[in-house]
């Protein structure tokens, strides 16, 4: 089973939001998910992203991919840096 960290969409019609999810690659993008990490929210200005560091971060070192949106998202928030450091530090 390879999981995934990705971005579910909510919200209404030409106002999207979107919450960060640990989901199992084959599920459908709205559909069942693991675990919830936070949430993006694109239509505010400026961008309101929150993230739960710890969750992404033991879900990474698990094994979770997060999609290209997500690394974006976690590499401006510094946890992709954080992710490295761990991982070296072990």
């Amino acid at each position: 089973m390879a999981v995934k960290i990705r971005l579910k969409r909510i919200g209404a019609k030409k106002a999207p939001f979107y919450r960060l999810v640990v989901a199992d690659s084959r599920s459908p993008r709205d559909g069942r998910f693991i675990e919830e990490i936070g949430y993006y929210n694109p239509v505010k200005s400026p961008v309101e992203v929150k993230i739960d560091e710890e969750k992404a971060l033991q879900w990474m070192l698990k094994g979770a991919k997060p999609s290209d949106t997500v690394r974006n998202l976690f590499s401006k928030a510094g946890l992709m840096e954080k992710l490295h450091n761990t991982k070296h530090a072990k």
